[in-house]
């Protein structure tokens, strides 16, 4: 991999997450944190593709890292750990594989070619499996560090209790 493109990769992924975060109206002392998680997140996602391992498993590892390092910015940065990861995120999510799914969709109900049929409807499956993996991939990396770092289980939560009348 060359580094001059991993570097300018680096970067786009820290604009566009800056990018949804001015879209999503974030407080601005939020901003190089998100910046710095987006790029770190998509760094791990271009490693692990640069040696040959999935393409689900590094969105996953990377959403996993953009969740807990959400967790520690929220503490610094006194906001909820969902404003630094969901924009960070954002430029992880699979557009490409969503539009060539929709547009192989598209052609198959047009489609009356018997032989371009089984070839376009495997794309499409295809494309729209990996839409569906990365984005659940996403998902878990996010939201699974945030319930693993609870601080009180759900048996320490209290609940008010009805009040009965006794006559």
């Amino acid at each position: 991999m060359d580094w001059i493109d991993f570097f300018e990769k680096w970067i786009w992924f820290g604009v566009a997450a800056i990018g949804f975060a001015i879209l999503f109206n974030v407080p601005k002392r939020t901003l190089i944190p998100i910046f710095i998680m987006a790029a770190l997140g998509g760094s791990v996602k271009l490693v692990l593709l640069h040696w040959g391992d999935s393409l689900v498993l590094g969105t996953l590892l990377g959403a996993v890292l953009i969740g807990f390092l959400s967790i520690y910015a929220a503490h610094f940065k006194h906001s909820p750990p969902f404003v630094f990861a969901i924009p960070a995120v954002i430029p992880m999510v699979p557009g490409s594989y969503a539009y060539y799914t929709m547009k192989g969709i598209i052609k198959l109900s047009n489609n009356s070619n018997t032989t371009d049929f089984v070839p376009l409807l495997n794309d499409t499956i295809t494309n729209g499996f990996k839409t569906l993996f990365i984005l659940m991939a996403i998902a878990i990396g996010v939201f699974a560090p945030m319930l693993l770092t609870r601080r009180d289980s759900a048996k320490q939560i209290k609940m008010p209790l009805l009040k009965q009348d006794k006559k």
